[in-house]
């Protein structure tokens, strides 16, 4: 009996040794996912995108949202003055999806930019899915509050992001005016935008995280290469201006989904049927925050005369 069981454990040894290599080999996987995120925030988040695939992909897109009303609020948002030079017109189509007409309008929004020059960039809009959610389906917290209305607010993000980053002063630039257009577009607050950019990717287009996200705003390219084919396909995913774009439609589309602003953030960073989503959300929140009040101090702080703003 005893000599049995000694061939026994002698048998089953490498067995065990492969199951140990197996576990070491785990846990640095889970330790480097959980550290990594190439400079960024997001080494954490992309742990939650793998151990919940299922959940990180369960969004297979189609043209069809049954669950969402095609009807759109309409709303329209004063923009703040500004000279000739800094306000960029923004045209873009809309598909109204009619069974009787095939007709397109076009929605037209002045919009004071620090860099008018993105509104001309030769890029499709996606505000043909995005108009499908209605607003009554959105977080009141995800509606644009207007504070990037301003030039002065637009700027002081700018500088606290140059600084923050250390980033060149004419991208910080480039990439606070696009999202306030594309904000605009998809009709969702550009603060919240700015704030999952930060909080995903630094602001460096170039990030790609272990788990497969890209660009500035860290979508999972290949679950959602269906939105990257009017664009030209996934060889244009981490250009600012079709990333941000396609990544603020599927937020906007996942808070609605979701129920909240909260609940959306957690289902972007694919922990929608984890327990938690590792501080993301909290991360996300506390970024946007920072913004609005760095934004309402500098509304505070303006010298009046005669009820008028003096402007630096």
């Amino acid at each position: 009996m005893l000599v049995a069981k000694e061939l026994l454990a002698h048998a089953m040894a490498p067995v065990y040794r492969v199951i140990n290599g197996l576990l070491v080999v785990t846990v640095f996987m889970v330790v480097g996912l959980w550290l990594s995120g190439n400079g960024t925030n997001a080494g954490a988040f992309d742990l939650a995108r793998i151990l919940v695939p299922d959940e990180a992909r369960h969004m297979v897109w189609s043209n069809g949202f049954e669950m969402l009303n095609q009807n759109k609020d309409s709303s329209e948002i004063a923009a703040a003055p500004a000279s000739d030079t800094e306000i960029a017109a923004v045209i873009y189509s809309k598909s109204k999806l009619s069974a009787t007409t095939g007709l397109a309008s076009a929605k037209q929004q002045t919009v004071a930019l620090l860099m008018p020059s993105v509104a001309q960039m030769q890029v499709k809009s996606i505000s043909h899915l995005s108009d499908r959610i209605p607003t009554s389906k959105i977080d009141p917290q995800a509606l644009d509050s207007n504070l990037m209305g301003s030039l002065q607010n637009q700027r002081a993000v700018a500088d606290f992001f140059e600084k923050k980053y250390s980033l060149d002063r004419s991208k910080i630039e480039e990439y606070v005016s696009n999202t306030i257009l594309i904000a605009k577009e998809v009709n969702i607050d550009p603060v919240l935008l700015l704030a999952v950019i930060s909080v995903e990717s630094n602001f460096n287009p170039n990030t790609k995280s272990h788990a497969g996200a890209e660009g500035l705003m860290q979508v999972m390219t290949s679950v959602h290469k269906d939105k990257y084919a009017i664009f030209g396909g996934t060889s244009e995913a981490v250009k600012p201006e079709v990333n941000i774009r396609v990544g603020a439609y599927i937020l906007k589309y996942l808070i609605a989904t979701a129920g909240s602003l909260r609940n959306g953030l957690k289902y972007y960073v694919g922990a929608a049927n984890a327990e938690d989503d590792g501080g993301y959300a909290d991360k996300v929140m506390a970024e946007r925050n920072r913004l609005i009040s760095l934004c309402q101090n500098r509304s505070t702080n303006r010298l009046t005369l005669n009820g008028k703003d003096i402007r630096s």
